[in-house]
């Protein structure tokens, strides 16, 4: 079979209503693009007929890949599979909730034609309520700040990607939002274009309050691997100088309490500060280098076999 130009990578869980229609919607873009392409479902653990709708389009259009993950892993072990089965030139994701435009995948393509590695998607005018988006803002922004990456929108499912790019990822937890920062700390080109946000039609929103406090823990997780995953030693020893620092200062002024007035008594418990930054400084210090050394080994990059029960190639 010829190489496709362009692999979608769709994760889908419960959506048996959408499916349909989002391969239609993508088979007519693709013609008029004069694309060639191949769709490949990720069923990330649906309790619906979710997979049986997959199957069937299978069984009628080979270019359609269903893979079925065992249980619900959430979205990043879904693309991670997707990707490692992808064989397109360019690599596009989209949500199958309908809440993406294929019509929009020219803009895409115009994109990487220009040069550029990866392009995002950017919601600007959302169609979720308010728990949804402004959390979502929030993380947004203070992602753009702590890597300095200039996205908008992370959050968003519909992007593009060379195949260069996401043969480079290893996703796990809520990462895969924060795919961009990744691509951009390995000096791949990032940019954004803005897309429609269509209103939800079928189903029910995977959203809850618990992947914010797992995505804030990602990003922090992304911040350390992105600066600091080759050189732990400054991240962990930064810190334990400023702390053993701090604690040098408040003996170095106990010290001089004792000398000038004779005692410290009223001042025990800021002694005890000062001893326990110092002990924490070594600490972080010691850590720092235990990293470093352990850094030095390369660890074998995790795949999603283990995790696919079924796959229709």
């Amino acid at each position: 079979m010829k190489t496709p130009y362009l692999s979608f990578v769709i994760p889908a869980k419960n959506e048996e209503e959408s499916i349909l229609i989002l391969y239609g919607e993508i088979i007519e873009v693709c013609q008029k693009l004069k694309k060639t392409f191949e769709i490949i479902f990720i069923d990330d653990g649906s309790t619906d007929s979710t997979f049986n709708v997959i199957k069937q389009i299978h069984q009628q259009d080979k270019r359609v890949k269903v893979i079925k993950l065992r249980g619900w892993f959430g979205k990043s072990l879904a693309f991670q599979a997707g990707f490692e089965h992808a064989t397109g030139n360019v690599i596009i994701t989209m949500d199958a909730d309908l809440q993406d435009n294929p019509k929009e995948l020219h803009k895409f393509l115009e994109k990487i034609d220009k040069g550029y590695d990866l392009v995002s998607g950017w919601k600007k005018k959302r169609h979720d309520p308010i728990s949804k988006t402004f959390p979502s803002k929030i993380g947004n922004i203070t992602t753009r700040m702590l890597t300095g990456i200039k996205i908008h929108d992370l959050n968003c499912g519909f992007k593009a990607y060379r195949k260069e790019v996401v043969k480079q990822l290893n996703l796990y937890g809520e990462l895969y939002k924060y795919i961009p920062v990744l691509a951009q700390k390995q000096n791949f080109k990032v940019g954004e274009i803005i897309v429609e946000h269509r209103s939800r039609k079928y189903g029910k929103s995977k959203f809850g309050w618990e992947r914010n406090i797992k995505g804030f823990l990602d990003m922090l997780t992304i911040v350390f691997i992105t600066g600091y995953l080759k050189r732990p030693a400054h991240f962990f020893g930064t810190f334990g100088l400023i702390s053993f620092f701090l604690g040098f200062l408040i003996g170095l002024y106990i010290t001089y309490l004792r000398v000038t007035t004779g005692g410290i008594q009223y001042h025990h418990p800021l002694l005890f500060l000062g001893i326990l930054l110092i002990i924490i400084g070594v600490q972080l210090i010691t850590t720092g280098l235990i990293a470093e050394m352990i850094v030095s080994f390369n660890q074998k990059k995790q795949t999603a076999n283990s995790y696919i029960s079924k796959k229709l190639l």
